[in-house]
């Protein structure tokens, strides 16, 4: 396994101070946010100086019921080899529900939900874990969540569930331990004992990120900085074991070059102090994965022995795990009931969190609409939002806020409403298609109806 050493999550915003910050070994990048044949000129400088990427995807939904997407997965790979990356990274995660299986309008959550942790969901995500292996150039590692909610009737901890997961596919890990420390706060669970039960020689690298807590819920923002209970979960796995690599993540709020310095200082402290209390077993791991690096069909042979349902089983899965999340994300996105078994608060909260997260984004992704709706924008999107749910990404979710807008004769401010639609026309793609002579006829009804 490769040896990263200290990373950060790389930024547009903060690309200068990436490139001036001491020993930084590697970044991670969002692989829907570069265009391989465009990187952004801070990048390409750090590549071009030596520096490892690795690209992290976020929209594949390898945890949702449907097969994973083969333009995301070759999209995914394109990153991959333009990057000459050691590996790629994802979440377990559903992003999307609803469609054809069914039967019922498909939806995007916009971020991440947690799948729940049953025998049905883990067969599920198992199969389109060794669907996207076989599609991707490098090895593959997941990711573990941060979650607001907690799904009923679970059989297994994370704890297993990472594990099982890593023995059926032999997929690598990446261990977010903000996301350990969100799960202990929202959900009770125990970091350590989620650590104690996963196969420690799998974990590919670490995430490290700050949050913040508002009445009980542990946000995790990526926009305050690294707490100490953070940190303590970073020390308890690095008691365990040496991870290849630890990255710090920051998303948004950014603070000055000194202050990531700072935190990146605190985290290389965790891993050198874990290192001194134990120092033959640095040169243990290291010798485990370097044992480790076989060929991946070797890899495959040896999990391939591991029983798996069979295909008819996994189908049916699919079905079960498909009603359940398309439920729940309907509840979330667009107002309809709460599932049977779910806390109703904490639902309240998730939704309310995939709202102001789709504000924020869109506002970013369309500039030009805070600019245009001023203090109006976020009231006015959150309005929206309550029961619209994202259909087509973020680009297509703001010009259907300005459809919507505009619709309503909104903003009332003739000026305002004037330069949102001139945005609108110059965005909403080709001219119309010409309307059929059914519509034609319908339109000359209404005209002489109105006497023009």
């Amino acid at each position: 396994m490769v040896r990263l050493g200290t990373g950060i999550g790389w930024r547009p915003e903060i690309a200068d101070d990436i490139e001036r910050l001491p020993g930084i070994d590697w970044v991670e990048v969002v692989a829907e946010n570069v265009c391989p044949g465009h990187l952004p000129d801070g990048l390409r400088r750090l590549r071009e100086r030596g520096t490892t990427v690795v690209p992290h995807g976020v929209s594949l939904g390898l945890g949702g019921a449907e097969r994973p997407d083969a333009s995301r997965l070759a999209a995914l790979a394109e990153r991959a080899e333009a990057l000459g990356s050691p590996l790629v990274t994802e979440h377990i995660a559903f992003v999307r529900a609803g469609g054809p299986r069914t039967a019922s309008p498909a939806a995007e959550a916009g971020h991440l939900l947690p799948v729940p942790r049953t025998r049905d969901a883990l067969d599920v995500l198992c199969e389109n874990v060794r669907i996207a292996q076989e599609s991707l150039p490098v090895p593959l590692a997941l990711e573990n969540i941060a979650a607001l909610i907690t799904w009923p009737d679970e059989e297994l901890t994370e704890g297993q569930f990472l594990a099982e997961l890593v023995e059926r596919t032999g997929v690598r890990l990446l261990i977010d331990v903000a996301n350990l420390h969100t799960n202990r706060v929202n959900r009770g669970e125990d970091p350590a004992a989620a650590l104690d039960a996963l196969p420690t020689s799998a974990i590919a690298y670490v995430h490290v990120a700050g949050g913040i807590e508002r009445d009980g819920v542990w946000h995790d923002s990526h926009a305050h900085p690294v707490t100490r209970p953070v940190l303590d979960v970073l020390a308890e796995l690095c008691a365990r074991t040496a991870p290849p690599g630890v990255l710090l993540e920051r998303d948004d709020n950014f603070p000055a070059a000194s202050e990531l310095a700072a935190e990146l200082d605190a985290i290389r402290a965790v891993t050198a102090k874990a290192a001194e209390a134990a120092p033959g077993r640095l040169a243990a791991a290291e010798g485990l994965r370097e044992g480790s690096e076989a060929p991946v069909a070797a890899v495959a042979a040896a999990v391939a022995a591991v029983a798996a349902p069979a295909p008819g089983a996994v189908e049916g899965a699919r079905g079960r795990i498909a009603l359940a999340q398309a439920s729940l994300l309907s509840s979330l996105v667009a107002g309809a009931p709460a599932p049977e078994g779910f806390d109703r608060r904490r639902l309240g909260v998730q939704s309310r969190a995939l709202a102001a997260k789709r504000a924020d984004v869109v506002g970013k992704v369309a500039p030009e609409l805070p600019r245009i709706l001023g203090s109006g924008y976020r009231p006015a999107f959150l309005d929206y939002a309550l029961d619209r749910p994202m259909t087509g990404g973020y680009r297509r979710d703001a010009l259907a806020f300005a459809e919507h807008l505009l619709a309503d004769q909104r903003p009332e401010d003739p000026a305002a409403r004037r330069q949102l639609t001139q945005w609108w026309r110059e965005r909403s793609g080709p001219a119309p298609v010409r309307p059929g002579p059914a519509a034609r006829l319908a339109r000359a009804a209404r005209l002489a109806l109105l006497g023009r």
